[in-house]
Parts: structure tokens; C-alpha cells; sequence
């Protein structure tokens, strides 16, 4: 499993610490359509993510939204996240790859909470097809902007180690999902 980050030097200023994430990994013995389905459960993920403070879908003006708030660590601030999502299953040439889109969303319904954070910039791509064998492959594109004074240790915590415990814990949820 590798995690590589890349800064943002065209569309920030590199001082700005803002970095976009590319993730090329494997789940052996997850199937890609498991992997998916997992992805999108957001009731279950509450049970195996631990960083989720609370998590949930709504339909507003006829759109899914969805609001997650997410815990940090102390001193800093959580943050939350109002976006949109859409997983579809492709065919290319004969390889199936499930695709999963999501990205922030603006909802007067969903107003920002004090003392919470509320990241307006987020896009997440995930694609995910068979490894040949039982597993899958994974690959993420990740951005936010999670706003606030980030320090550099929590952004060398989450590209060294926090997605890729990320994908690990998805991997254990994967083993433990009936549905």
C-alpha cells in the first residue's frame, strides 16, 4: 500500500500547506464490488471510522446531501463537510471498475455550526476494479481545504499514516460487513 502527496503549486501558493492526495493500494480479499458497497455505508462506517463525530444523508430540494463531521485531534477544531456523492459501475472494455464521485456542496439547510469548521472545498475520486485475484485495487484522489491553521505534523500524520490506516480499517470493516 503506498500513499503519495502532492503539493498544490498551481492552484495555491505552496506556503498555503494545502496538498492534494493520490493513493495507489490493494485490498486483498475484498472484492471491488464489497469494497464499493462498504465505501457507501454510511450507518456502517460510523461503526468502524473513528474519526466520524456524526454522519448522515438528507434530501434536500430533491439532491442527497450528505453531512459528516469529522473529529481532529486537540487543540484543533473539528471540521464538517456538506457534499454530494454518486457511485456508478463501469464497463471498460471488459473491465468492471466501480467509480465513486463526491464533492462539497453549498446547502442553506445545512448551516455551519460554531466551533466546528466547515470545509468548503472537497473533491474525492475513487476507483476500484478487480486485482485478478480476490481483492481489489484502489485508487483515491483526494482534496480539501480544511481551513484554519493545519499543523505540519498533522498533515506528515495523515500522508504517512492516516489513510493509510484509513485503508487498512476498511479493509478489517470489508471482513466484518453482512448485507
Amino acid at each position: 500500500l503506498s500513499c503519495v502527496t502532492f503539493p498544490l503549486p498551481i492552484l495555491f501558493p505552496q506556503q498555503s500547506g494545502l496538498y492534494e492526495y493520490k493513493i495507489f493500494g490493494g485490498l486483498p480479499d475484498c472484492s471491488p464490488k464489497l469494497c464499493a458497497d462498504v465505501y457507501m455505508d454510511l450507518d456502517f462506517r460510523k461503526q468502524w471510522d473513528q474519526y466520524v463525530k456524526e454522519l448522515y444523508e438528507k434530501t434536500y430540494d430533491g439532491e442527497k446531501v450528505i453531512y459528516w463531521e469529522v473529529k481532529y485531534p486537540f487543540p484543533l477544531s473539528n471540521r464538517d463537510y456538506v457534499y454530494i456523492r454518486e457511485r456508478r459501475e463501469m464497463d471498460i472494455d471488459g473491465r468492471k471498475i466501480w467509480v465513486v464521485l463526491a464533492q462539497s456542496v453549498s446547502v442553506p439547510q445545512c448551516p455551519e455550526k460554531p466551533g466546528i469548521i466547515r470545509v468548503k472545498s472537497y473533491k474525492q475520486s475513487v476507483a476500484i476494479e478487480s486485482d485478478g485475484k480476490t481483492g481489489s485495487k484502489v485508487y483515491m484522489y483526494y482534496f480539501d481545504n480544511p481551513g484554519g491553521m493545519i499543523p505540519s505534523w498533522l498533515v506528515n500524520w495523515a500522508a504517512k499514516s492516516g489513510v493509510p490506516a484509513f485503508l487498512k480499517d476498511m479493509q478489517k470493516a470489508c471482513f466484518n460487513y453482512s448485507k
